[in-house]
């Protein structure tokens, strides 16, 4: 057998990897360097475009459990993350470069694998994993059009500033968390509280600043958890108040009350210099984010570590196009894996691709769906609703416990975590690819 795969994103080399274990050969294609995206700064395969952290590495938060999972797996593009590590605290934060360098080896030094750089405007013949990912082109967006029989869905992802520490006027900004009831707990959240006359002032101005244009080919659908906080403004002056802005649960110590509206920031790095400001993905021009953002008191000096930016992400509505094996249901010869698929998020891609890859070669029971490649697979093929929007791994998409256990929030995630674990060491064991070297 050989399969074409088309994208060398995070999925399609994964998939292209475990294919080539199982003996098959596989033609990987690529369109960079030759074209590039609005987003992608190199040629290299398996680029991190938004950021270099694959998210918690802890087995209580979902993505930490996925992590762990895929290891157990013998996911390649796992092997290479966690080469290139870097310190990040609890989170899984890689060196891009050394990390992409990485997968380029992996695919380069395997002989079953091709790597042609051109990109594709037609499906090739025989067996296809198509892994173009969210910044897709047009060409092959097309394709994918008249394959599944409708326009293509896509969003706009936003990407929040970044401002550093030491600029941040802390006569004005305080430490605390939502509902903090602990004394002296730490507090992971930064907090600059508004006046009710601040606060529409600044509205005012988010509503009237400039931003980056919209193509004319393009319509704006925004994906839910990355609204851009000058379109939320647009839908009503309290609607920022009612959402990212909300003064709930939080007491200004200053004058021991709350504030009529409050603006978030959360440590990016480990060493604290850079804080990001929650929820207010933009896209804003640059010199528009620096005159608004700094309105909000606290940063009337905030020197800007990143500025927002937006870009098109292109997905399909996978529940109800693909079968429950990633396969189109009117042409099975052809798989879909990846963001394209409408799930969101690097180690989400990785999951996908490694499915696609195994499901490919023929494996017949899929992943139970207690575990997290289960959850994965299933919000692409099964989650039908009238609003299909692309989501990260959580624990929402996990079967309920049978019995709630004591000890809280945590202690539910943790046995979900250990009867994921149970559940994928059978199910490994059972298609006797089980490997636990580590």
């Amino acid at each position: 057998m050989k399969v074409s795969v088309i994208g060398a994103g995070l999925a399609g080399c994964e998939a292209a990897l475990q294919l080539a274990k199982s003996g098959v050969e596989v033609v990987l294609y690529e369109m960079r360097p030759g074209k590039q995206t609005p987003a992608h700064t190199s040629g290299l395969p398996a680029e991190l475009v938004c950021s270099n952290s694959l998210r918690s590495d802890l087995l209580h938060n979902a993505p930490g459990l996925l992590k762990e999972e895929l290891r157990r797996c013998g996911s390649f593009l796992m092997k290479a993350a966690d080469k290139c590590k870097i310190p990040a605290g609890g989170a899984l934060a890689v060196d891009r470069d050394e990390f992409s360098k990485t997968v380029l080896e992996m695919l380069s030094s395997n002989k079953l694998i091709k790597l042609v750089n051109e990109e594709v405007s037609e499906i090739p013949d025989g067996k296809v994993i198509i892994a173009a990912g969210p910044l897709a082109s047009k060409a092959i967006t097309d394709v994918i059009t008249d394959l599944t029989g409708s326009d293509s869905l896509y969003f706009y992802d936003a990407i929040a500033p970044v401002v550093d520490f030491e600029s941040i006027n802390m006569d004005k900004a305080f430490f605390q968390n939502r509902y903090e009831t602990e004394e002296g707990a730490a507090a992971d959240y930064l907090n600059c509280p508004f006046t009710k006359e601040e606060y529409f002032d600044f509205v005012k101005e988010l509503k009237a600043g400039e931003r980056v244009s919209t193509r004319d080919f393009e319509k704006e659908i925004h994906f839910q958890g990355c609204m851009p906080v000058e379109a939320i403004a647009d839908s009503g002056e309290m609607s920022l108040a009612f959402g990212p802005m909300k003064p709930v649960g939080l007491i200004d110590p200053r004058t021991n009350s709350s504030s009529f509206a409050v603006v978030q920031l959360r440590m990016e790095n480990l060493a604290g210099t850079a804080w990001n400001l929650v929820g207010f993905q933009t896209k804003l021009t640059y010199s528009e984010q620096k005159r608004i953002f700094r309105m909000i008191p606290g940063l009337e000096k905030a020197e800007f570590v990143r500025l927002g930016s937006m870009h098109r992400n292109t997905f399909i509505n996978g529940p109800t196009v693909l079968d429950k094996r990633l396969q189109l249901r009117t042409m099975d010869r052809i798989m879909f894996a990846g963001q394209i698929t409408g799930i969101e998020g690097y180690i989400e891609s990785i999951a996908s691709g490694y499915l696609a890859g195994k499901l490919m070669t023929g494996i017949d029971v899929l992943p139970p769906l207690d575990t997290a490649l289960g959850a994965v697979l299933r919000y692409s093929t099964d989650t039908i609703t009238d609003n299909y929007q692309p989501s990260n791994i959580n624990y929402g998409l996990f079967p309920p416990l049978k019995k709630k256990p004591r000890g809280g929030r945590r202690a539910r995630r943790e046995a979900q975590a250990n009867r994921a674990l149970e559940s994928l060491g059978k199910w490994l064991a059972d298609l006797d690819v089980l490997s636990f070297s580590k």
